[in-house]
């Protein structure tokens, strides 16, 4: 079977809209952490209440996800994704008001980040898994890229773009912009039309589809294999990159603006990797995604043995090329293998395992580097998430996974 054309999903009303809403959506995303970080240090200067903000707003994405996938599959995925953004939005406008009035307060700041935590994990399984109910199945591939360019551009643009508003305009007007767009996305996605979630089907109650997502989720070896992979995965990148990198790079002659510099070029390989993945066949889309995965491990096991601007570029370049190939095979098999009416709960238990270990990271590396050092211990995360990306693959349900050719529209007994 012939690829889709490149553009052929734009061509679907209700999927343009999608992808435009979408669009705004990340548009706001991507500016929001540097505006929200710059506007909490203005209200307090302090590094720990930072930090607290932050743990305000992730502690609640992984309490809710599973019961974002509950009422994604429940009540419509198009309804969920309007309801949290709007939530969403909201609560930026409110914290944007705080600090343009001057009188935020670091509980306040806190409280309403939670808010937008816990909408964002309501909405995030709605939002993975309604693309099948936009295309064709054989324009998912095309789809998921077209979805992938621009966000990706974003990725690149956004913090920059961010900066500058804070600096011009202050953190507070950077927020606002935020929010607006959570609303405005909301009203475009008022143009696609999805059907509602069929009545014929009986539903037990929340906790019944809870355990049914959880018997699907254990029962299909790929996907829980390759969750129980990433949460390892997820752990050491958030620990060994992301906590022990800013660390090195303020420790070396990278400097703070050389790990922007690192971080841009991440983002710059996912973009280029969403270009070339285009015009490529994806026939066996875990193998090839765990494979690529594992070029993750690079940037942190060339920082540690041989701190350099240019080779934490070209490294952390090839790892966002990874994570995009990756992103792609594991979007088609989780779309084109689990049944639509299981599709959000599957992607919330996904989501749940995936990031339930990051703060484990995220504590853990800090000491161990102070113990036995910053570079020594990236060297073995880097050579330790090569090794467990690559072992993923031992699995045969992982590696033989193949592209489907039909439609799977029934939950498995």
């Amino acid at each position: 079977m012939s690829e889709a054309s490149a553009l052929a999903p734009l061509r679907e009303r209700n999927f343009r809209y999608y992808w435009l809403s979408r669009l705004i959506d990340r548009a706001g995303t991507t500016m929001a952490g540097v505006a929200l970080a710059f506007a909490v240090l203005e209200v307090s200067g302090s590094a720990t209440a930072l930090g607290t903000v932050l743990a305000a707003y992730s502690i609640p994405m992984v309490v809710f996800l599973l019961a974002g996938g509950v009422l994604a599959d429940r009540f419509g995925r198009t309804l969920v994704i309007q309801a949290t953004n709007v939530a969403s939005g909201l609560s930026q406008l409110a914290t944007a008001a705080l600090v343009l009035s001057g009188t935020a307060e670091v509980w306040q700041l806190a409280a309403l980040a939670a808010l937008n935590g816990t909408a964002t994990a309501a909405g995030m399984p709605a939002l993975a898994g309604v693309l099948p109910q936009l295309v064709r199945r054989d324009q998912l591939k095309a789809a998921n890229l077209v979805l992938a360019v621009p966000e990706n551009a974003l990725m690149v643009l956004g913090p920059a773009v961010s900066g500058v508003l804070v600096v011009v305009i202050g953190p507070g007007w950077a927020l606002a912009v935020d929010g607006a767009t959570y609303l405005l996305a909301t009203l475009t996605l008022t143009r696609v039309r999805i059907p509602r979630p069929a009545e014929g089907h009986e539903r037990k109650g929340a906790v019944a589809d809870l355990r049914e997502g959880w018997t699907y989720f254990r029962s299909t070896t790929w996907l829980w294999v390759v969750v129980a992979s990433f949460s390892l995965l997820n752990a050491i990148t958030s620990g060994g990159f992301n906590t022990l990198g800013p660390v090195l790079a303020t420790q070396t002659d990278i400097g703070e603006a050389g790990w922007g510099l690192i971080r841009s070029a991440q983002a710059v390989g996912f973009l280029v990797c969403s270009l070339i993945l285009i015009r490529i066949s994806f026939r066996r889309p875990l193998r090839w995604g765990m494979l690529a995965m594992a070029l993750n491990g690079l940037p942190m096991l060339v920082l540690g043995l041989e701190p350099s601007l240019v080779a934490g570029m070209v490294a952390a370049g090839l790892a966002g090329l990874g994570s995009q190939v990756f992103g792609l095979g594991w979007d088609l098999a989780m779309q084109e293998h689990v049944p639509d009416e299981m599709l959000s709960r599957a992607y919330s238990y996904d989501m749940l395992g995936s990031f339930v270990a990051i703060p484990i990271g995220q504590l853990l590396f800090g000491p161990l580097g102070l113990a036995f050092g910053v570079q020594q211990v990236m060297v073995v995360a880097g050579v330790a998430y090569i090794a467990i990306a690559l072992l993923t693959l031992a699995s045969r349900s992982v590696r033989d996974l193949r592209r489907a050719t039909t439609v799977v529209t029934t939950t498995p007994s």
